[in-house]
């Protein structure tokens, strides 16, 4: 049995969600003393049970949320058949295969133990297993007991409650305060439609699109939703949304021409990061600053005296649409250095 999956819709992104799984029980043996015409007492030929049916995640490349499983929350699996005369075995219950996006982490509902990983198109993982299936009266019989007429009933399946968490596997995350310019960005060189304003906090789900390079080639950017100082705290939108950058391999820094000190800026972002998970800091880095048609030659000479001499930077505008040839340069060569070695 497969889940099937809804329509997405804007603004349906669900990257935390709760549900309720229970296997199969296994098929109970069969009892049954083999009969014909002309033989009245023959053996034992109770066949076994039947498994009881899996809950299995299957791994789906063309799912970017939890949301089709925000209102169905519980999964039974179908029990196994009865064994039955002639040693012939029950039917295995109905698997039920739920799909999930790659980037998610299954937790043990009571204990919070990370128990498996999707990151793979189709991985399977065996979310719970069915009951096996009772052994038959066949299986009983010895030389004290000719006529067992007894068999074994089946396992009972497994059931329980489970955490799905979603991390993003984009290969740029956007990094920067709110109303940056990331989600306008992420508009202008993808295909994505994200929600636009002049204010704080527009962006409250992450953002997903699709940058077209040369030669048919592309990548995926995140748009993470603008952090504060004290975001590693829980401070603003939380440490929930910057979990979703740990996936990501390249950063992406975007601070805005008018901000008071780009390069304070940029290191308040890097240091809730830092908070956040040290590892973050191995990833590559590159600075851009937005907005940058508000600025002459003059002002951009000035500007880079605050940034961090060890740090690449570009200066960058999506209304003019400056710069963003070379900004996709610069990323797809951070994305592939390893490759060209």
């Amino acid at each position: 049995m497969l889940f099937k999956k809804p329509h997405m819709t804007e603004g349906n992104f669900v990257d935390y969600i709760k549900i309720w799984a229970s296997s199969g029980k296994g098929g109970k043996g069969s009892v049954h003393l083999h009969r014909e015409k002309y033989i009245t007492k023959g053996g034992p030929d109770g066949g076994d049970g039947g498994r009881g049916g899996h809950i299995i995640l299957k791994g789906d490349k063309n799912l970017w949320t939890l949301f089709h499983l925000k209102f169905k929350k519980h999964f039974r699996a179908e029990q196994g058949g009865g064994g039955s005369k002639g040693r012939s075995t029950g039917k295995d219950g109905d698997d039920i295969y739920v799909p999930v996006p790659l980037g998610t982490i299954i937790r043990d509902g009571e204990t919070q133990d990370i128990l498996f990983e999707i990151t793979d198109n189709d991985q399977e993982v065996l979310l719970c297993e069915g009951g096996k299936g009772g052994r038959g009266n066949w299986h009983f019989k010895s030389s004290t007991n000719q006529t067992p007429r007894y068999a074994q009933p089946g396992i009972d399946g497994v059931e329980g409650w489970f955490q799905l968490e979603l991390k993003l596997l984009a290969d740029v995350g956007l990094v920067g305060f709110p109303n940056a310019g990331k989600s306008t960005l992420l508009s202008v060189i993808t295909s994505a439609k994200p929600k636009i304003a002049d204010y704080e906090f527009t962006t409250l789900k992450p953002n997903l699109g699709i940058v077209e390079y040369r030669d048919f080639k592309s990548f995926v950017m995140a748009d993470i939703p603008g952090i504060i100082e004290g975001a590693a705290e829980g401070k603003g939108l939380g440490h929930r949304f910057l979990r979703h950058i740990e996936r990501n391999s390249t950063l992406l820094f975007l601070v805005s021409a008018d901000s008071k000190n780009i390069g304070e800026e940029y290191h308040i972002l890097l240091n809730e990061l830092k908070k956040h998970n040290p590892e973050l800091l191995d990833k590559d880095r590159l600075l851009a600053i937005s907005k940058s048609d508000l600025l002459d030659e003059e002002l951009k000479e000035e500007l880079v005296h605050e940034i961090p001499k060890d740090l690449p930077h570009i200066f960058i505008s999506s209304m003019t649409k400056s710069g963003l040839t070379e900004l996709k340069d610069l990323l797809w060569e951070m994305l592939n250095k390893e490759v060209s070695l």
